[in-house]
């Protein structure tokens, strides 16, 4: 199955919401065939007998809810994309933890859903051109530096999943962090310092108090009096650099 024809399995307990969100799916061009599941064990027995490339997925249900079934699927030996659906935002934080595709609030737009299948289509397309050992192609979770985190808007609006390669810097922001990405800012409850120890693997680096950045998106690293420095992103964005970072960072970043 190409990544232009998507077998998707769509989850809910609500028949009106399931038979809702299957026509929107069979609507996307990129859709070859919806198949609907009443409830998350219903789900997990069709998941079980037959490969999905993605499963949209609602989060309150009564018998197996989304998140347990979604903890259950990313354990398969070629687990689906999963997209979380839902009229509320608490477990935003668990989609982020088990590296959903994006997380869509009822009742779901068009647009939304289409951004939703274009991610989807990304990952199955990334798969595709990793090697498989039986020939098929292999399914896998998103790569480290794709990964989604679940945020929300500056002025505290519905939480969303960003790429994390899209973010430029981080900054200390009272019992959050602010996330600035290249088209907007946001909050996630968390503090500098467990970013800092979390994604310093994938190149976030401290750089002063209030700032963490990501070098993969650095564009300059200007000297300034003091023996101080600013880290410069596109679009003329810049942040401070302390006077005992910047020895390290010239070193890291080659200058």
């Amino acid at each position: 199955m190409s990544s232009d024809e998507l077998t998707i399995l769509a989850v809910d307990d609500e028949h009106t919401q399931l038979e809702d969100l299957a026509r929107l799916l069979r609507s996307c061009a990129a859709v070859h065939a919806v198949e609907c599941a009443f409830g998350g064990h219903d789900a997990l027995l069709k998941a079980s007998s037959q490969a999905y490339d993605a499963i949209f997925l609602d989060v309150r249900m009564p018998d197996l809810d989304g998140v347990e079934l979604g903890r259950v699927l990313t354990r398969f030996a070629s687990p689906p994309q999963l997209v979380f659906v839902s009229a509320h935002d608490a477990a935003a934080v668990e989609a982020f933890e088990l590296r959903a595709i994006d997380y869509l609030r009822k009742p779901v737009s068009r647009r939304r859903l289409e951004e939703a299948i274009e991610r989807v289509v990304a990952a199955v397309e990334a798969a595709e051109a990793q090697p498989s050992g039986n020939g098929r192609r292999a399914r896998s979770q998103p790569a480290p530096d794709s990964e989604m985190v679940a945020v929300s808007g500056a002025r505290a609006g519905p939480t969303r999943l960003i790429n994390r390669g899209s973010i430029l810097y981080v900054q200390s922001h009272g019992d959050f962090v602010r996330i600035i990405t290249d088209d907007g800012r946001y909050l996630l409850r968390t503090t500098l310092n467990e970013i800092e120890h979390r994604w310093e693997a994938f190149d976030f680096i401290r750089v002063h108090r209030q700032y963490v950045a990501n070098l993969a998106r650095a564009v300059e690293l200007r000297p300034l009096f003091g023996g101080t420095a600013e880290l410069a992103f596109p679009d003329g964005q810049s942040i401070p650099v302390a006077r005992r970072h910047v020895t390290d960072l010239s070193r890291r970043l080659g200058v």
